[in-house]
């Protein structure tokens, strides 16, 4: 199956690169968000939204669920990729195949070919929920970027350097948006502010995001 994923031929999407190894592809999911959000769905239906505990006993504000063979998971004995969900002891949902057809398109316009993910972290931002700055370091092979979808209400994106203490730079994503890193910008850290109050008409008031990778 191929997506057309642009609403009309006025409102292309088109790129910006705020820094080395980071482009964002605006618009890029608009027109396969109502499929993305039907399968979202269906994925939590069988592996519910849950809010997971980093090992210092801190309960993340963003909901989380996960697809693919190998699910993102953080608890008491640290942050790891492993193929069962450990509420339910069964394999995490299968990757619908429009995930990875757009992660691997988005990866291909951003300059990255041939990106397989075999991993989907499905995040669910309500308001008053956020996500501090931290590194993707935990896949075995960091030659492969992250790619990143925002659904529903926008919000500010923080990406920044090598270091913690880099000055991040602030990206407004919203819906449809795509961000894409990797290269020299692989291991940056990178963050989303506080999640503001609104109704989006697809997603109400929620923010949705899509984190694929490969993993394993």
């Amino acid at each position: 199956m191929t997506f057309d994923l642009f609403d009309s031929d006025d409102e292309l999407p088109w790129q910006e690169r705020p820094c080395e190894g980071l482009v964002i592809l605006r618009r890029f999911a608009c027109a396969a968000a109502p499929a993305l959000m039907s399968a979202v769905a269906d994925i939590a239906g069988q592996a519910p939204f849950r809010h997971m505990v980093t090992p210092g006993g801190y309960s993340m504000s963003v909901a989380m669920t996960c697809a693919g063979p190998l699910g993102w998971v953080t608890d008491a004995g640290g942050y790891r990729y492993q193929a069962c969900d450990p509420e339910t002891g069964q394999p995490w949902p299968a990757m619908p195949d429009s995930f990875g057809q757009l992660a691997q398109q988005a990866a291909a316009a951003a300059g990255f070919p041939g990106f397989v993910p075999d991993a989907c972290l499905v995040n669910r931002y309500q308001p008053g929920a956020k996500m501090g700055l931290h590194q993707d370091k935990d896949e075995t092979d960091m030659s492969w970027p992250i790619v990143s979808v925002s659904l529903g209400l926008p919000v500010v994106f923080q990406f920044g350097g090598p270091k913690r203490s880099d000055r991040p730079q602030r990206i407004v994503l919203e819906h449809g948006d795509v961000a894409v890193w990797g290269g020299s910008a692989r291991l940056n850290y990178h963050g989303v502010l506080t999640l503001k109050a609104g109704q989006h008409p697809l997603t109400g008031s929620f923010r949705y995001n899509l984190t694929f990778r490969k993993a394993g």
